[in-house]
């Protein structure tokens, strides 16, 4: 199966970078994942879908779609150069809100998807900052200097298991419940995402990924990668599917990448693209 691009190379006023990249596997028919770049605005979205009868591609590119949507709606929070930093916080979380009901609500209404969810990892930056928020098992990963850092928090089973000190990592690792989500988007009317900001340098590398990557590629190759092939962004992307693929590809893989390269400032007049 041939990879799938979701979008080139894009950069807003020199300020950041944004490169977006799919691919099926080796042992799926189709995609769940799903991905929207809105590089002029500062917004990277990811979702991993889950359910029967590609309810899991449904649940994907709506969460992905209603946040997008959100942002751009709602942007003028943030036009204000005052707007703090929990203002940008707030839109964020507000934007998870609304996808977590608008599939919640999709998966009752409709038998095809009952049961339906997704993981998110939504990104938005705001000067020197980036505020990410994140519902599942999808993670992000930054990359400063030769450091990679892994910026989230999974929400599975196999975690909670960790942070009780009833699993090791490798133990975790080759658990049949490793893929088994604490917390998803659309499978309660309300959702509560992990909201964190991070201090943003020059020349940092972000990496926002599906578990179809991090349930067979060890971080240390993904670092590797990372460092060997980041100053082109579609390269980086290319080899890290191709390590998941090499390793079988049980599952979809999805990937974005992030550099960037001076403080993020909103301008008004900015054309969105909502890349699907």
């Amino acid at each position: 199966m041939s990879q799938t691009r979701i979008a080139n190379v894009w950069r807003s006023s020199r300020m950041i970078e944004m490169y977006g990249m799919m691919d099926v596997g080796i042992k799926r028919s189709h995609n769940e994942d799903a991905i929207a770049l809105l590089p002029s605005h500062g917004l990277a979205v990811l979702a991993d879908g889950m359910g029967g009868h590609n309810a899991g591609e449904v649940a994907s590119n709506l969460a992905v779609e209603t946040i997008a949507r959100f942002i751009r709606k709602h942007l003028d929070r943030l036009r204000d150069p005052a707007s703090s930093e929990s203002a940008t916080s707030q839109l964020l979380a507000d934007a998870v809100r609304e996808a977590n009901l608008k599939v919640f609500d999709m998966a009752r209404s409709r038998p095809e998807c009952s049961g339906m969810g997704t993981t998110v990892v939504a990104s938005l930056f705001s000067g020197d900052r980036l505020i990410s928020a994140h519902v599942g098992d999808s993670r992000m990963y930054r990359l400063r200097g030769e450091y990679l850092t892994l910026v989230t928090e999974d929400h599975s089973l196999v975690h909670e298991q960790m942070k009780r000190g009833l699993l090791t990592p490798i133990d975790a690792h080759h658990s049949r419940a490793r893929n088994i989500v604490t917390r998803a988007v659309g499978i309660a009317p309300d959702i509560e995402p992990d909201i964190h900001t991070h201090e943003v340098n020059r020349g940092d590398l972000y990496l926002i990924c599906s578990d179809g990557l991090t349930d067979v590629v060890p971080d240390e190759a993904i670092r590797l990668t990372m460092l060997e092939y980041g100053h082109q962004l579609d390269h980086t992307a290319k080899e890290l599917i191709n390590l998941a693929k090499d390793a079988g590809g049980p599952d979809n893989i999805a990937i974005v990448l992030i550099r960037t390269h001076a403080p993020f400032e909103r301008k008004r007049g900015l054309i969105a693209r909502l890349i699907r």
